[in-house]
């Protein structure tokens, strides 16, 4: 988790549904810092975390609609977003066969593997720490704590980059 930066985006409405999470490679594909696209060779911007090293990935959760749902469903939302993580922890996606490669076939089959590894990794009784905060809502954890912060980054960009 080193090299995942998490942050938070402001949900435009505070409804129960739309996204909950987003998970943004910071490479390509294969881990690839450059890609050629309609003919011009591209690079994504970089986020570097306080020592100067750079993250892999961009996880980000939408406050207050992430907060605003069951233990369950948040653990499961963090599973979903963290199993795009390629298996090689380069900086690109887990890719799946086929023209859906980022949830594979079935994307409600996506889902119910992310719901079974959360209710899995709950069952293994993991220190309560870990997770505590997630037992609340949002409004519960503006009446806890004062306030709900965290780190806000911008959506990298894809930049020109020169040829090698």
């Amino acid at each position: 988790m080193q090299r995942v930066a998490v942050g938070f985006c402001q949900a435009r409405k505070r409804v129960p549904h739309g996204l909950q999470a987003s998970l943004t490679p910071l490479r390509f594909e294969g881990g690839a810092r450059t890609k050629v696209t309609r003919g011009r060779l591209y690079t994504c911007e970089t986020i570097l975390d306080a020592s100067g090293r750079e993250y892999l990935y961009l996880l980000q959760f939408y406050l207050p609609r992430f907060l605003d749902h069951s233990l369950g469903e948040k653990l499961t939302t963090v599973v979903h977003e963290l199993w795009h993580i390629s298996e090689e922890f380069d900086g690109d996606l887990r890719r799946h066969d086929g023209r859906c490669y980022v949830h594979g076939p079935s994307q409600r089959e996506f889902d119910r593997t992310a719901a079974r590894l959360a209710g899995e990794w709950l069952a293994s009784d993991p220190p309560s720490e870990l997770y505590a905060f997630l037992r609340y809502n949002f409004k519960e954890l503006l009446s806890q704590y004062g306030q709900v912060f965290g780190e806000r980054y911008p959506a990298p960009k894809l930049i020109p980059a020169k040829s090698a």
